[in-house]
């Protein structure tokens, strides 16, 4: 198995792809720390500051060493150069919230799975020529999961996977799922800035195996 497949059959495993940045280093790999000892696998770090780039380098090499079966992601990643960077910096796997040709083309020769934002069907479809195995639906918020199960017969073994909105909530998730979709992307709604501010540890780990369990039970 490839590690393209690799890190897809652990975001389907997972059923949920949490995603966040904050600015300390240390703040966010215990974050890191706390949703690994409730049972995630796979990250996507966000890059959203300045700090993005040199915390990732430093969260990959503590990865390497205390979490080596956790995969991390760069996320927010819009140009080529961007993607470059991240890649030499150790991204298991590149988010997009666009779809962008250079992103998916650095991708794609690195061997990285490659996950575009999209919000209509012609960008779904531009994200299909360019191989994107799994596509971003964002934002989830405003599209909802009647965008899902409205398109998906258009694209038929198509992954979808939306962020943005999706709420640690028995009821949203399982529509989620029953719209279509193979796993939910979880940002602020269960990493939100009060938490990283606060260290709210113990509240994240509890989230955590809360939405993990939702997840699980609509899968």
């Amino acid at each position: 198995m490839n590690k393209i497949e690799t890190v897809l059959d652990a975001i389907l495993s997972q059923g949920m792809l949490p995603l966040f940045f904050y600015e300390d280093a240390e703040v966010s790999l215990e974050v890191i720390r706390t949703m690994y000892s409730a049972g995630v696998r796979v990250v996507e770090y966000t890059n959203r500051g300045k700090e993005a780039l040199s915390n990732f380098y430093r969260l990959k090499q503590a990865l390497t060493t205390d979490m080596p079966d956790m995969y991390l992601g760069a996320g927010t990643i819009k140009t080529g150069l961007e993607a470059e960077a991240f890649v030499d910096a150790g991204a298991d796997f590149i988010v997009s919230p666009v779809v962008d040709t250079e992103v998916a083309l650095v991708a794609g020769n690195y061997h990285k799975l490659w996950i575009p934002g999209c919000m209509t069907p012609t960008e779904i479809h531009v994200a299909q020529h360019y191989k994107a195995r799994l596509i971003k639906i964002f934002p989830a918020n405003i599209l909802g999961p009647a965008f899902i199960a409205s398109i998906r017969e258009l694209f038929p073994g198509q992954l979808f996977i939306p962020t943005g909105g999706v709420e640690i909530e028995a009821g949203n998730i399982a529509e989620w799922f029953r719209s279509g979709v193979c796993a939910v992307g979880m940002g602020s709604k269960l990493i939100n800035r009060n938490i990283l501010d606060e260290r709210l540890y113990t509240q994240l780990y509890n989230d955590t195996l809360k939405a993990l369990e939702l997840v699980q039970l609509s899968k």
